[in-house]
């Protein structure tokens, strides 16, 4: 099924503001910074026309502290140069 059908009934000017909705979601989560890039993005998938119910898997403690420790590393080495955000998590 092509849940993108959607598209094809838009005009000019509609698919127009589409990519530029969709760009606006992409540049937000592409400038998240510090803690916000640990956070799950569901904001994201809303971009989407399709409404779905997430089936979200959580690993359990310490496969996810790994998981966070493996991309936090992946970060030192894909952007070595980057600002340190040296600020303790507020809830």
């Amino acid at each position: 099924m092509d849940a993108d059908t959607d598209l094809d009934q838009l005009g000019r000017q509609e698919l127009i503001a589409e990519v530029r909705r969709l760009r606006a979601g992409i540049r937000a989560h592409r400038d998240s910074s510090g803690h916000d890039l640990c956070w799950h993005h569901p904001q994201l998938w809303d971009l989407l026309p399709e409404r779905v119910e997430p089936e979200v898997a959580v690993p359990p403690w310490p496969r996810f502290m790994r998981g966070c420790v493996a991309y936090r590393e992946s970060l030192d080495n894909e952007l070595p140069h980057a600002r340190v955000h040296d600020r303790e998590f507020e809830s």
